[in-house]
């Protein structure tokens, strides 16, 4: 007879041996990580917060009570349910906006167009964004990329002293960091879209979702280029996005994974039956609220009227403001800027287009690259935000490069800090055209709208 111990020694090892041949793939997982983050718990909800506020004064948001916002608000909390790391108060928001696009506040805000939900062809496509979304938020991409500038700009000891702060809103403003729509700190790389792509495939994968779906679903996007998708220029493609979502399944225990669902089928039939406003219907109506309210961007330089007049170049068609300005001729280097937007000889707001030759079989990187190391020398104290990314323009491969720098406008004694956002094309003829877009930090996430619908309006000969 076997006594206790015996046997409970016998059980170790079975359990053991089930153990041991077990393959160790079904055990891996993507593993969140923890990057440098200047900011705490408390502060990355209070910023979301306030950003959340300002979206649902810009944005033209769903009611609650709409079918169509209860049922993306129970979706994302059933997926939101399986998201790892710390318990973010995640909330979820639908634009009644025609662009394919979403995006994550930091602290748990999600918003999703309209056009999201009329583009998504099952639940689980649309299930697959808002797992990506979550994932961003998981991750803290938006204040880890913040925290980077801010260590770029103050010594980390000022930096304690200002996260530290409990007034961290005016701090943060007074060093150009804002999370906004349309901020800087909003654009993904393409590190930060391939760790949402993984997390968020074990998110759906936890809720039953078919995670290949949301690969079939970004790779609908790709294939539709810039065609009302506004999810690829904050998104950007990391490379292999299909193959290294199959590749994590693949670590997964096989289990019936679901595409679709009835409530799915009504809501998209709901969303097909109405119209939503286009990014520049929404443009539109903010610029107008904004001539009402003040009449300006900042101080005396006008807002964007809304309208777009045609500019033709030698090299190049562009639209731009009606209420702005062109300066130089069709053969010659172009600025774009209203009246009062250039400062000292220097253009404060507005963009600067111009082309170079760059040396023989050097590559569009290669040519950017060196063109930043131009504009740098030309104007110590220019510094690059991330790196360049890819980007598409009228079905163009471009590259797309912020910078942080020192504007000509002052506030009193003090010089505001200035965003540059500069955007290459190669031509036919091997030169680079090159557009720099400028405005004041503070101002810049209120004009980018219309420097967008300018890049999308660019034509080259």
């Amino acid at each position: 007879m076997q006594t206790g111990s015996q046997l409970r020694l016998q059980v170790v090892a079975v359990l053991l041996a089930i153990a041991l041949a077990v393959p160790q793939t079904l055990e891996a997982r993507f593993t969140p990580t923890h990057g440098s983050d200047a900011f705490t718990h408390h502060q990355e909800v209070e910023v979301g917060q306030k950003a959340a506020a300002e979206a649902s004064k810009q944005l033209p948001i769903l009611p609650k009570s709409d079918p169509i916002t209860q049922y993306v608000q129970q979706l994302g909390a059933k997926l939101a349910a399986d998201a790892p790391g710390e318990a973010w108060p995640y909330s979820f928001h639908v634009v009644n906006q025609k662009e394919i696009n979403a995006f994550a506040l930091p602290g748990g805000p999600i918003y999703v167009n309209l056009g999201t939900i009329q583009a998504a062809d099952n639940e689980a496509q649309l299930a697959g964004v808002m797992a990506h979304e979550i994932s961003h938020v998981v991750q803290r991409h938006a204040t880890r990329a913040a925290t980077k500038q801010m260590r770029a700009q103050v010594p980390l000891e000022i930096l304690g002293a200002i996260i530290g702060n409990a007034g961290i809103l005016g701090q943060l403003a007074g060093l150009g960091i804002a999370f906004g729509v349309g901020s800087y700190f909003l654009r993904n790389s393409r590190e930060a879209e391939n760790e949402a792509d993984l997390l968020g495939t074990d998110i759906m994968y936890d809720t039953g979702h078919d995670p290949r779906q949301m690969a079939v679903f970004f790779q609908k996007l790709e294939a539709q280029g810039n065609a009302g998708v506004q999810f690829l220029s904050d998104h950007p493609n990391p490379g292999n996005r299909v193959q290294s979502v199959d590749k994590e399944i693949a670590t997964l225990p096989p289990k019936h994974l679901v595409e679709d669902s009835p409530q799915f089928d009504r809501i998209k039939q709901l969303a097909m039956q109405r119209h939503p406003l286009t990014a520049q219907q929404i443009q539109q109506a903010q610029s107008a609220h904004q001539e009402q309210s003040t009449g300006v961007i900042s101080g005396s330089v006008a807002a964007p009227n809304g309208s777009l007049q045609t500019l033709n170049n030698n090299a190049f068609q562009i639209g731009y403001p009606a209420n702005w300005k062109a300066y130089g001729d069709v053969s010659s280097s172009v600025t774009i800027a209203p009246e009062d937007g250039v400062a000292q000889n220097a253009v404060a707001y507005g963009v600067i287009i111009d082309a170079f030759q760059p040396e023989l079989n050097m590559s569009l990187d290669e040519a950017t690259h060196r063109l930043v190391a131009g504009l740098q020398q030309s104007n110590p104290g220019l510094h690059t935000i991330g790196n360049d990314e890819l980007i598409r323009i009228s079905g163009q491969e471009g590259r797309s490069q912020e910078m942080i720098g020192a504007s000509p406008i002052k506030q009193g004694t003090q010089t505001l800090q200035e965003r540059d956002w500069l955007v290459t094309l190669q031509r036919s003829d091997g030169s680079v055209l090159y557009l720099v877009f400028i405005a004041p930090e503070k101002d810049f996430s209120k004009l980018r709208p219309t420097f967008e619908q300018m890049l999308r309006s660019l034509k080259l000969w």
